[in-house]
């Protein structure tokens, strides 16, 4: 059935085609003469491998004696895996062999995994991309194996504004770029010989897709969770769009470098603050890192605290019509604030601030109106301020206290004003002593006193200065919880304030000024800003074909030019009314893409009920740590909106969620010259001032203890660095060159055994010619050696006779540690005992067909593409995709062999290894001919000795009494 491969490469070293009569054996005894020729480097070079205590492979091993160039191209023919793996991907399409049947079979176990979704840009993937897709893709033929349903898709977040942007430097539509930007990933993902699904492919851009998209906004509308609100934003005039926070750095777009500044506008609002307790109780139960449930934890912002009214006076303290409203945590340490801070784009701002101060007022708000939130809040930056010229009277002493304007303070949190207490905050502290504010300590550790006039006290003790007769609140005396349990009580008996719970979460920004996006399904009658969702039946609402995707530079989106888009009818009048120009965020389609997996095809129906019962919820969701927090909380906000719907069963989206670390590019050593041109150590480059850089070749350089030098001046201290991957750095390396040259299995190999799957990893393209050839002793212990013309025969060298005892516990201990190291997600040290069992079968003197299945079976999930191929070439018909994973019998896992102590007149002088079934004669044979304990035995007389199996051997010697004067 399957079509033979032979290679046409040619090794040299070779000998004459071996005698028939014991093949097995004389290669063997071949590959032992030869193991330092550079035919069979792979010998050497594994076999001297290490793997360290945490799984690190030691980079020495990999690296020892690089082969020169002719060298290179032998081993990396060392099989024929230019041939093998095209034949077995091709055989993979055609016969749908990883298809998930659209019937479900429900007595089989499932098992979902998943990838985050990849935005497909032009420059491809890198060798950082295939490293969490080739783990997800070990889990699913594992589980396939294991006799489970599996569902393994994958798809592409395709809108967004980096295609925006290709499409208007470039004049071409963005839907052009987009599907050959998904062409070239789907191509180099099939190169790599991933399991997945294809039939199940989806696209954010496909209208059959975002009609759901638009489906799921309609349902939050209709819940109230979807609403317009004028709302400070980043808007970016030069891309002519709102940025999110994390698309803004240091005051500019993180696309293009444009400046961003704060200004209100129309927008629509997700009420994800509706959830925020739900979001936070539920992650409990989820089996995630600890690290990203506290991010999402921190994200949510959950305090208990009150809010309170504070009067506000004019200068001459006369009461005005207005209350500012302030959240605080604290509210044991009310009698301490000494001044109270608005938001620059607080509401009552304007309306407060004096005739003499209202130039500057206006002038600080423009300056922070540039700035990110992550910048105003930064702890380290220097406090600024302006003061409002009016004042606010304290409720609990009834002081009059100035209200300043700062930037520290933000309009998206609480109630966009704070009181201030100097005493015990930091950063109300620091602003305090800059602008000569009062600060009055009211809260006294429990172990001494407190000089409140160097540095907050933030923790809880003793209530200190806090009573008024006249407001009738006293606290004096009370530990910070009862006094802040007695505040609020007197808060909400005076009507000045309530018991508060408050969450630093913000509602989701949902509107972009972009035309690659989602249309909102809105319409608005006109002059009215009255929204009207348009009929679920008329989804999906496409977009308009346009040819100028530019800003319009008024604020309005490029959907306004689509005139004839834009202008519609209202049907419920007739009259005429304008579509919604706004798109969704990039967000918007990632959210749920994991349902849609589900079911891909459903034109009535987001999901078919029965299959989301069955597949939900995802086992396994792998990606980057960069989405811990806002793309996993959105798309739990709107599976838990689509659970109070009931279109999901599950509370959750992702019960399993991993991180992958970050694959770095190759290590870069940067040498230094001082202003006269000579070589300076890179320890003493803070002395010497002015210097230059150079970037210095791996071959000249060597390791001495734990720095880099030059090797032909050891003297010179290199620096030696490894960036993250970016084609600014110019360290990007390309999959497809790797698999050119070394074959999809190597880079798959290469990729789980560079360390730990959760750390980062520096990429060495020279650290892969270890895997290649450890792949290279796989295919010539099974198919045998090259003839002298360099092919490979068909079939398998002879596989004869039954395993002894000694080779199935070599099996069965690769079976226990590989599998277990899967499950375990630790893939590094599932390939060293790969490695340890390769290096034992070679000193077999028969190879058991059997041994041969089962290991091959073990390989599949790491190397698909060479066990395939073996799999056919032990005569199996048909793929091994779902063969039955072998079983580790425990028995076989069984020490055969103890660890003896031999003890000579009760003395332990040394030990012996013996089998468990070992007589007393056989130990003390053992004993007696081993060098250690023979010269204490040698011309003694034995008395007796004392023999427990498996626990010991004690040699009792006649006593020699010498008389004095006697020889």
């Amino acid at each position: 059935m399957f079509t033979q491969i032979q290679s046409a490469t040619r090794l040299h070293f070779l000998p004459p085609p071996l005698p028939p009569d014991s093949p097995f054996r004389r290669r063997t005894q071949h590959f032992q003469r030869h193991r330092f020729c550079s035919s069979f480097r792979c010998l050497r070079v594994i076999s001297c491998s290490k793997v360290t205590a945490d799984g690190r492979n030691t980079s020495s091993a990999v690296r020892s004696g690089e082969p020169t160039s002719s060298q290179e191209d032998e081993v990396r023919r060392a099989y024929t895996f230019h041939e093998i793996e095209p034949k077995w991907q091709r055989y993979w399409e055609e016969n749908k062999t990883f298809r998930t049947p659209d019937e479900i079979d429900t007595s089989k176990p499932k098992f979902y995994v998943l990838d985050m979704f990849p935005y497909p840009s032009g420059a491809g993937l890198h060798v950082g991309h295939p490293l969490g897709y080739t783990a997800t893709d070990i889990l699913a033929r594992l589980r396939r194996m294991q006799g489970f349903n599996v569902l393994h898709p994958m798809g592409w977040d395709a809108f967004g504004l980096p295609a925006e942007q290709y499409a208007i430097q470039t004049g071409t539509h963005p839907k052009i770029t987009t599907m050959q930007n998904i062409d070239r990933f789907r191509s180099q993902l099939k190169l790599l010989g991933f399991s997945y699904d294809w039939d199940r492919e989806i696209s954010t851009t496909e209208p059959e897709y975002y009609k759901w998209t638009q489906w799921i906004f309609l349902q939050l509308l209709k819940r109230g969770l979807a609403y317009q609100a004028e709302v400070p934003v980043n808007w970016c005039p030069a891309l002519g769009t709102v940025l999110a926070n994390e698309e803004v750095v240091d005051g500019v777009s993180e696309r293009g470098g444009h400046p961003v500044i704060r200004k209100p506008m129309r927008q629509w609002m997700l009420k994800i603050t509706a959830y925020a307790n739900r979001l936070l109780e539920d992650l409990e139960d989820l089996d995630w890192p600890e690290s990203v449930k506290e991010m999402q934890r921190n994200w949510i912002g959950r305090s208990e605290g009150a809010e309170l009214q504070f009067s506000i006076v004019d200068i001459d303290g006369l009461e005005r019509d207005i209350n500012i409203t302030v959240y605080t945590t604290r509210p044991d340490t009310i009698f301490g604030a000494t001044y109270l801070v608005l938001a620059p784009e607080h509401v009552l701002l304007s309306a407060i601030v004096s005739d003499a101060q209202r130039k500057d007022v206006e002038e600080y708000k423009e300056l922070a109106s540039r700035k990110s939130d992550l910048e105003r809040t930064e702890l380290q930056k220097e406090k600024t301020g302006v003061i409002t010229g009016c004042y606010a009277r304290n409720p609990a002493n009834g002081i009059s206290i100035p209200i300043w304007v700062a930037d520290y303070v933000l309009g998206s949190y609480g109630t966009g004003a704070i009181m201030a207490v100097p005493a015990h905050d930091t950063r109300d502290h620091e602003f305090a002593l800059k602008y000569n504010i009062p600060v009055c300590g009211v809260v006294t550790p429990d172990n001494g006193s407190f000089s409140y006039s160097e540095k907050a006290y933030t923790g809880e003790g003793t209530v200190i200065n806090s009573s008024n007769p006249t407001s009738g609140l006293d606290i004096n005396g009370l530990p910070s919880k009862d006094a802040a349990s007695k505040v609020i009580e007197w808060l909400e008996k005076t009507g000045n304030g309530i018991k508060k719970v408050n969450y630093k979460l913000r509602d989701w920004l949902f509107a972009r000024q972009r035309y690659w996006g989602e249309p909102i399904p809105v319409i608005f009658p006109d002059d009215t800003c009255e929204c009207i969702p348009i009929s679920e039946t008329d989804l999906p609402l496409t977009l308009p074909e346009l040819d100028d995707f530019t800003p319009t530079g008024t604020g309005d989106p490029p959907l306004a030019k689509a005139v004839s888009w834009v202008k519609t009818v209202d049907p419920t009048t007739g009259g005429s009314a304008r579509r919604e120009t706004n798109t969704m965020p990039q967000w918007a389609g990632s959210c749920w893409y994991y349902l849609r997996f589900m079911d891909p095809k459903n034109s009535k129906a987001l999901v078919d009920k029965e299959k989301e019962m069955y597949w939900s919820p995802v086992d396994v969701y792998v990606g980057g740590a960069e989405h811990a927090v806002l793309h996993l909380l959105y798309a739990r906000f709107w599976h838990k909106v689509l659970y109070d719907v009931g279109v999901v069963s599950t509370k959750e989206p992702f019960q399993c969620v991993i991180n992958q670390g970050i694959i770095l590019g190759e290590v870069q050593y940067t040498a230094f010259r001082d202003s006269d041109g000579n070589l300076v150590s890179a320890d003493s480059i803070d002395e010497m001032g002015n210097f230059s850089q150079e970037n210095v070749p791996e071959e000249k350089v060597t390791k001495s203890g734990d720095y880099f030098v030059l090797k032909d001046k050891p003297n010179i201290r290199l620096s030696a660095r490894a960036h993250k991957m970016s084609k600014s750095r110019g360290n990007v390396i390309n999959p497809d060159d790797v698999v050119s040259q070394y074959g999809a299995d190597s880079l798959r190999l290469y990729e789980m055994f560079m360390g730990p799957f959760r750390d980062s990893k520096t990429w060495s393209t020279s650290g892969i010619d270890g895997v290649h050839r450890f792949l290279a002793r796989v295919w010539r212990l099974i198919v045998g050696s090259p003839s002298v013309d360099g092919k490979f025969k068909d079939g398998t060298v002879d596989l004869e006779g039954d395993p002894s005892i000694e080779q199935l516990r070599c099996l069965h201990r690769c079976i226990s540690k590989v599998t277990e190291e899967i499950e375990e997600t630790r893939f590094n040290t599932g390939i060293s005992a790969m490695m340890e069992f390769i290096n034992a079968a070679y000193k077999w003197d028969k190879l058991p067909r059997s041994i041969v299945e089962e290991f091959v079976l073990l390989l599949s999930p790491y190397a698909p593409h060479m066990a395939e191929e073996l799999w056919s070439r032990l005569g199996h018909l048909s793929s091994l995709a779902y063969e039955p994973w072998p079983k580790v019998n425990p028995e076989y896992l069984k020490e055969s062999t103890v660890v003896l102590p031999v003890q000579i007149n009760g003395k332990t002088r040394g030990t012996i290894q013996v089998k468990k079934e070992c007589t007393e004669e056989d130990a003390f044979k053992l004993a007696s001919h081993d060098s250690k304990l023979a010269k204490f035995l040698d011309g003694k007389t034995i008395k007796k000795r004392i023999f427990v199996p498996g626990k010991i051997l004690n040699i009792i010697l006649e006593v020699q009494n010498v008389k004095v004067g006697q020889r």
